[in-house]
């Protein structure tokens, strides 16, 4: 039980595991967390065969942190720049069986040329039997306010994602990109049936992926969104990082704060929570 510091992918990274032996590794590259196994062995996260690491890379599959851009909606790097840079790890606990690590992030020369505001993040992973919870701290550390976007940028792993239901969604807000309209949810269930891309506006529900006899319950607080993203098929081959059938064992469901973006004053914090919990039905 504990924190204690690994290689994964010749990269730098720490491991958390708890007293019931749920597990996650977490790479300093991004803050980016590449695993989380629950007590029984299930690896709950999709990580592509193909991912790239290190020096300026966004790892494909896990949890990338976005921030404070999401995709293109400005003239950052798409996603932001958080996710390729080095964080470090800045505090570690275990306690009545959980274990804890928080990550952090500081403005720098560098960010201040693409995105001209001092700032602070920190991400903090606990896990503890079948939950996994990540917590976002946004801090403005000058002297105006600023905005931001933000998403964790969450890759389940599924046996086969044309089985999978993602349940909560009906009567909901959202914008289907592949199609460029804006609808309301009409189903009992998402199905994915192809290329899926698609953000919910103002989601304060809770919702539950169905994947056979398995399940994972999300929550979030603060994040006022909620992303689903699958590449399908055709999209899945085109990318270089995945393989081509790659899209069949995932399916994205992010907390996320897109729109609208959201305002900081100087000296304040905003904090953001995405909670994970395995279930077997």
């Amino acid at each position: 039980m504990g924190v204690e510091s690994i290689q994964f992918k010749d990269q730098p990274a720490v491991r958390l595991r708890s007293a019931d032996g749920a597990q996650a590794v977490v790479l300093l590259h991004g803050a980016h967390i590449v695993s989380w196994t629950t007590p029984d062995g299930v690896e709950r996260m999709f990580l592509s065969e193909r991912a790239r690491y290190g020096n300026g890379e966004s790892v494909r599959g896990g949890v990338p942190v976005v921030f404070p851009q999401f995709n293109q909606r400005g003239p950052l790097p798409r996603h932001g720049f958080v996710r390729s840079r080095e964080w470090q790890l800045a505090q570690q606990t275990s306690a009545a069986g959980d274990a804890l690590a928080v990550f952090a992030l500081v403005d720098d020369e560098a960010t201040r040329a693409l995105w001209p505001h001092p700032f602070a993040l920190e991400l903090t992973v606990r896990i503890a039997g079948p939950r996994m919870d990540i917590e976002l701290d946004v801090q403005n550390n000058g002297d105006a306010p600023f905005s931001f976007m933000a998403a964790l940028h969450t890759y389940l792993r599924v046996g086969d994602v044309g089985a999978v239901q993602l349940l909560g969604l009906h009567g909901a807000q959202y914008l289907d990109f592949t199609r460029d309209v804006s609808l309301t949810d009409q189903d009992d269930a998402l199905r994915i049936y192809g290329e899926t891309d698609r953000i919910y506006f103002g989601m304060d529900r809770p919702l539950r992926m169905r994947d056979g006899r398995n399940a994972v319950d999300i929550t979030i607080q603060e994040f006022h969104d909620v992303v689903v993203w699958n590449p399908g098929r055709e999209r899945s081959a085109q990318l270089a990082d995945m393989t081509a059938d790659g899209y069949r064992n995932m399916l994205c469901v992010e907390a996320a704060l897109i729109e609208p973006a959201q305002a900081l004053a100087a000296g304040e914090s905003w904090t953001g929570l995405q909670s994970l919990t395995a279930q077997t039905l």
